[in-house]
């Protein structure tokens, strides 16, 4: 009978937890396993604890020399490089336009900035008129916001009206010419097969001839789709011009942004030296770059234990349909490899290496962490003076932004622009976009050594002082030297020598 009631136990406790595994299938709205935008429930029942308690102590124990602060928030010196944006030497005439481009932009808002750029750029080399772009509803935030939800439109015409033609829709001969029409069936006015990174020349072969039959020509996708070498001199200033002085945002998110930016730099609870209550605190801004869709197509472990790996897994099958590269190494490979994003916890212990404490005023810009509070709460310890968006404006002052990804990528983008340090925890499309940014305005950025941390970070006997020394040597020329653009690699990123001059 002991027996019989053993094995009766034993087969409840088996059908539990197939119920709990197989719940989530039948009740998705429940769990919302494919949520992009929210944390797993099941890393939420087991919320991680902190991996590197030695490193931990270490870090809330430091004490940082004067010499230190003085260091990390020193700003740049002048490197000898500034602005050199003059590129039209006669003004465009639109009379003389061959027809319409339109351009359909998917991706988040920096692989948008970046389109925008490059399609003005086109535009340019078709001797074309370009209609303001229309962005995708974004499949990750479903966010439907449009380029004149985001950017000032008249300022962009504006500023690029001696340089390209630019309207904000299709004259009414065209007015066919929709998003729903090209998404209906093969049109003879669509471009789909712009190959990545295409020449001036392929353009003027392949798309001219469209202007010219039909008198407008719609090219979807156009991420990616316009090479950064081989291209005329005033061609790439162009671009640099569209990114770092046509594209600004609407007044309503300047406004909030300046707002964030006035908190942050006044706040009373501030106590980093040189404060003095009139706007003259500083701030670092840390890019956490940890969402469900990053953590699961990384393929690393993040600690959460054996029901994060199955939710990571399993978000990652149906997501990706298993064609995530990565998951062919192990763990260990992955982070040698330096190709696994930090944690909240990790960037906080690099932060803590590189000579921020507990009074350093921290803003996060990001959206929905992976894990939620109970994934930042190691960095909320080292950082107590940590702020975001919600803590520091009111419901009403974000009302026109809250719901919008788009917005709020836009919010903590114009904060990343002004403040002092910003840091990324690991490379990524902000990332990119700021280290080009604050290059062409000569200001810090650190760029984290993704291979040392990670190696650092497998080193499971380190002791704080040699962990502090190897971060701090291994970011000494991270923090915003100039780095001259390689071939291929993004005008957008390393804007020199393209977009500055001596």
């Amino acid at each position: 009978m002991k027996f019989q009631y053993l094995q009766t136990q034993s087969q409840r406790a088996a059908f539990a937890g197939i119920f709990v595994i197989l719940l989530p299938n039948f009740l998705p709205n429940l769990f919302d396993p494919l949520g992009r935008a929210y944390p797993s429930m099941f890393s939420e029942w087991n919320a991680p604890s902190p991996k590197h308690i030695h490193l931990l102590e270490g870090a809330l124990h430091q004490q940082i020399s004067e010499k230190q602060q003085s260091d990390i928030w020193s700003p740049l010196a002048n490197q000898g490089w500034k602005p050199c944006l003059d590129s039209a030497t006669v003004p465009f005439d639109s009379e003389k336009s061959q027809g319409y481009i339109q351009v359909f932009l998917d991706g988040g808002l920096n692989q948008q900035r970046m389109g925008i750029c490059d399609a003005v750029a086109v535009a340019k080399i078709l001797n074309a008129t370009l209609v303001i772009p229309h962005l995708e509803v974004n499949p990750v935030w479903q966010d439907s916001s449009s380029f004149t939800d985001i950017f000032d439109v008249d300022h962009f015409i504006d500023v690029l009206k001696n340089e390209v033609s630019i309207v904000k829709e299709v004259p009414s001969k065209y007015s066919w010419s929709t998003r729903e029409y090209y998404g209906t069936g093969i049109r003879p006015t669509r471009i789909k097969t712009a190959p990545v990174h295409a020449s001036a020349n392929w353009y003027l072969e392949n798309v001219l001839p469209m202007l010219n039959s039909h008198g407008i020509a719609a090219i979807a996708p156009f991420s990616h789709r316009l090479a950064f070498d081989n291209l005329p001199k005033e061609i790439q200033l162009l671009r640099c011009k569209v990114n770092f002085e046509a594209l600004v945002f609407v007044p309503h998110i300047r406004t909030l942004g300046d707002t964030l930016l006035q908190r942050l730099r006044t706040s009373p609870t501030t106590k980093i030296k040189g404060e003095n209550g009139n706007g003259n605190g500083k701030f670092i801004v840390l890019h956490l770059r940890f969402d469900k869709d990053m953590a699961s197509h990384s393929a690393c472990d993040f600690g959460g234990g054996k029901a994060e790996k199955l939710a990571l897994a399993k978000y990652r099958q149906v997501i990706w349909q298993g064609r995530v590269v990565k998951t062919q190494f192990s763990n260990e490979e992955l982070r040698h490899q330096g190709r696994c994003p930090l944690t909240p916890e990790e960037i906080g212990l690099s932060l803590r290496a590189l000579g921020f404490n507990n009074d350093t005023r921290l803003y996060l810009a990001s959206h929905k962490v992976y894990g939620g509070e109970a994934r930042i709460s190691t960095l909320r310890k080292m950082f107590p003076l940590m702020e975001d968006k919600k803590s520091i404006a009111s419901e009403k002052e974000r009302a026109q932004v809250e719901g919008k990804a788009s917005l709020l990528a836009a919010v903590d983008y114009y904060v990343s622009m002004h403040t002092d340090i910003f840091i990324s925890a690991s490379p990524g499309n902000m990332h990119n976009a700021m280290l080009g940014y604050r290059a062409y305005r000569n200001m810090k950025t650190i760029r984290p050594n993704m291979v040392l941390l990670s190696q650092l970070f497998l080193n499971g006997t380190m002791e704080w002082s040699e962990f502090q020394q190897a971060v701090e040597n291994g970011h000494k020329n991270r923090q915003g030297q100039i780095r001259v653009r390689k071939e291929t690699q993004s005008i957008y990123t390393y804007p020199i020598p393209d977009c500055m001059c001596h």
